[in-house]
């Protein structure tokens, strides 16, 4: 590479891709990107601390055993866009309501939706984990931010992306001009642009599906399974890759070609993905790789949430398997 293009001098140069976009979004940005490195760092020294491994007792707004990293991240990305005056409220998946920032509360003309640390039932058994995010920016500004404001399609995102903690730390994001990825260089301390233009192959190299749940699954999914699991044809060289973080199998498939789903089945009728959280962000990120996100019937980024915890189903990857899920399952809709 002719020159290192860091991540904050990648923004500054594209900002005028984003509608309406100052020097604030290169700013909100950046302490995203602090946040992550924090992250990455107390991931990367988890084995040595009891401070951030084990889980703390408690259980989040999902139900679900809250990990001390879980509390870590959220805390910190919290803390780092609290006093950025262009994020008026913040909502994450680890918090029953919104959190309004101390200095944007009023003013600010961003949303910030997270899940702090995807993954986070795998930390104690150091397998890869991540964040994900999603930006919108929201209508009406002089007051401060409800729930409702929140509750928007997917469309109405202006960036969204995820940081991986892998081998290696890995940031990719997209702010409608297509999908690009920046690599931590940790002597560096920076994010560098590792991956200009990322494109999603239309091949099929893996599926990923918690095939514990299929003992639940409805015949047109188990049909779809059989399916890429023949193989035959396109899926002679298909196989069966599941992580069991969302975000390290989504970022396999984005980069080597491959369809991942958690649908509705007869345990979880309405899915068990987070809407905000998880199921908008990845699928814009999806779309703009060239592929698809659906709940099985709708495009994912059209569905607006009913509360900011809404959960759907999630089929994600390459059009071509997104498109053969969705007609194998069509006769399983109500």
């Amino acid at each position: 590479m002719a020159g290192l293009v860091t991540l904050s001098r990648y923004v500054l140069q594209r900002e005028r891709d984003v509608e309406g976009a100052t020097g604030d979004f290169t700013l909100l940005l950046s302490h995203l990107a602090l946040a992550m490195k924090v992250v990455s760092r107390e991931v990367a020294r988890a084995g040595l601390l009891d401070a951030v491994l084990g889980k703390t007792g408690d259980t989040n707004v999902q139900g679900e055993q809250v990990a001390k990293l879980d509390v870590l991240a959220n805390d910190l990305l919290i803390e780092v866009l609290s006093d950025l005056p262009m994020v008026a409220a913040i909502a994450s998946e680890e918090e029953e309501h919104i959190r309004h920032t101390r200095a944007g509360r009023l003013t600010g003309k961003y949303l910030i939706c997270f899940d702090p640390l995807d993954g986070s039932s795998n930390i104690d058994v150091n397998v890869t984990i991540g964040t994900i995010f999603s930006i919108r920016r929201r209508e009406t500004v002089g007051v401060e931010a409800t729930p409702e404001d929140f509750l928007r399609p997917g469309t109405e995102q202006v960036a969204a992306g995820y940081c991986v903690y892998g081998s290696s730390t890995m940031l990719v994001f997209t702010t409608g001009q297509g999908v690009v990825g920046f690599t931590l260089d940790p002597q560096v301390g920076e994010f560098i642009l590792s991956h200009p233009e990322i494109r999603i192959p239309d091949s099929c190299t893996a599926w990923s599906a918690n095939v514990g749940n299929a003992r639940h699954w409805l015949p047109g999914t188990l049909a779809f399974q059989e399916t890429v699991t023949s193989g035959e044809g396109r899926y002679k060289r298909t196989s069966l890759r599941y992580v069991g973080t969302l975000v390290a199998d989504f970022h396999r498939n984005l980069l080597q070609g491959g369809v991942f789903f958690y649908p509705g089945d007869r345990k979880s009728p309405r899915g068990k993905l987070r809407l905000l959280y998880e199921a908008h962000p990845l699928a814009f990120v999806a779309e703009q790789a060239g592929g698809k996100a659906t709940d099985g019937t709708r495009r994912i980024m059209e569905i607006a949430g009913d509360g900011l915890h809404t959960r759907v189903p999630l089929i994600l990857g390459n059009s071509h398997e997104v498109e053969l899920f969705d007609r194998f399952t069509a006769a399983d809709r109500p």
